[in-house]
């Protein structure tokens, strides 16, 4: 449902990632798109029906676009529905999420794809994308029904969070998804080497007593999946890249010319295996909190262009999930509302500008699914963000809106405050006061 009232957002710091603009501005939105952008004059005498909001400054950005949400809808409600992500989402400055098919049951068939699809035209706090299984039930085994779920509505096809072990079945999607264009968004973490591992094997694992995952084990799979992407000439984006080590082979695949692309969680541009503490569980995820040496090289390869895309990697899990052993709690967390917000700390470190931080979670996402958003200029869609980037915030899981609360944030100080997010042309989200 798009907005009967046209809305001219005014005096702000317009960035719009497409351009490369990062200065004064505002935009007109009415019928659901951007009917009108100011960079760096005003707008003339505007009509009386247009409601006029004064910016003040603030950053005006498209709306992000997350491309890895986790709810528990069907099958897991209590964790999270679709419409409290959605509402986490607004409040997040997100407004665009794509869900993951690991659901029960999963999202595998067109079906599927439809059923999410149609409990989604009831929420208008975010608009809601699906991606389709890879394999039957995320087994690795039986390739799914691919291109009826994209005929159906889903953007890519991934088994989420479960790497396609079998390089038959790999190779196998990678050409059927080719006929489609489809983007194939795959794990790469070998099965054997991350048996039973719940943090990053090194001295800190080792002194905490806790099995550990060598950062080998993405390397080795990511080797396999380029060699199996150059044999096929499939489209690939690796899901939450973590390593140095991957991000070297990663670059190789980048000069030959294959069609990958790389997407990073904003929890491993934040936290290092340090963070991990006294076996915080809220610290335990999949894949694990890497070392600092790890997580630098991936903020200057997002930098640098070789990761394309920043995710929240939003996964809830209730407290009886986390309160458990470190070894035997849950991995995941919320990141929805947070995500923006910790994104903005590599800007005040003076670490990456700007239009290229918003350009990786707006419209480098847009891009690899196609879409029309992530940019600001006429006939756009009407999803925006406006956000105080220099508001202190405490971060308090207990306030998130999101059904569950694990956020590895919780109590940490971060600067940028959502005061409003639009989908198409309708204010879904105020900031309280």
């Amino acid at each position: 449902m798009t907005s009967a009232q046209p809305l001219a957002l005014v005096n702000a710091r317009l960035v719009d990632p497409e351009s490369g603009y990062d200065g004064p501005g505002g935009v007109i939105v009415s019928e659901g798109v951007i009917s009108d952008v100011a960079k760096g004059r005003e707008f003339g005498k505007l009509s009386k029906a247009v409601r006029v909001i004064d910016c003040g400054g603030a950053l005006l950005a498209p709306g992000l676009i997350d491309l890895r949400v986790r709810t528990g809808e069907p099958g897991a409600e209590t964790k999270e529905t679709l419409a409290s992500a959605a509402r986490a989402a607004a409040a997040g400055g997100v407004t665009s999420m794509v869900v993951q098919p690991d659901t029960s049951p999963a999202i595998d068939d067109p079906s599927m794809v439809d059923f999410i699809l149609r409990r989604a035209r009831d929420i208008d706090s975010a608009r809601i994308l699906v991606a389709g299984a890879a394999t039957k039930g995320l087994s690795g085994e039986q390739m799914a029904e691919i291109g009826l779920m994209r005929e159906a509505g889903c953007v890519y096809i991934t088994d989420a969070g479960k790497p396609i072990v079998d390089s038959k079945v790999m190779q196998r999607v990678l050409t059927y998804a080719k006929g489609f264009d489809a983007l194939l968004a795959h794990r790469p973490m070998d099965p054997w080497l991350a048996k039973g591992g719940a943090a990053t094997g090194g001295e800190f694992a080792g002194r905490m007593g806790l099995p550990s995952i060598s950062p080998m084990a993405e390397r080795i799979m990511l080797e396999r999946d380029v060699a199996l992407l150059e044999a096929t000439g499939g489209k690939l984006l690796v899901d939450q890249i973590t390593s140095a080590q991957a991000l070297e082979t990663l670059e190789r695949a980048k000069k030959k010319g294959l069609r990958i692309s790389a997407s990073v969680s904003i929890n491993h541009l934040s936290f290092n295996e340090l963070d991990i503490g006294d076996y915080r569980t809220f610290a335990k995820l999949n894949p694990p909190l890497r070392g600092e040496d790890d997580r630098q090289a991936l903020i200057e390869a997002l930098a640098n262009g070789l990761i394309d895309v920043v995710v929240s990697a939003h996964n809830p899990a209730p407290a009886e999930d986390k309160r458990l052993p470190f070894d035997e709690a849950a991995p995941g967390a919320v990141g929805l509302e947070t995500l923006l917000p910790a994104l903005l700390s590599l800007y005040h470190d003076e670490r990456i500008a700007l239009v290229d931080l918003i350009r990786a979670v707006t419209l480098a996402p847009a891009e690899l699914l196609g879409l029309r958003g992530g940019r600001i200029a006429p006939g756009a869609p009407a999803d925006v963000v406006l956000c105080d980037i220099d508001a202190p915030l405490i971060i308090d899981a207990a306030r998130l809106l999101s059904k569950s609360k694990n956020s590895p944030f919780d109590g940490r100080r971060l600067q940028g405050q959502v005061l409003m997010t639009v989908v198409d042309g309708r204010v879904v989200h105020r900031a309280e006061g």
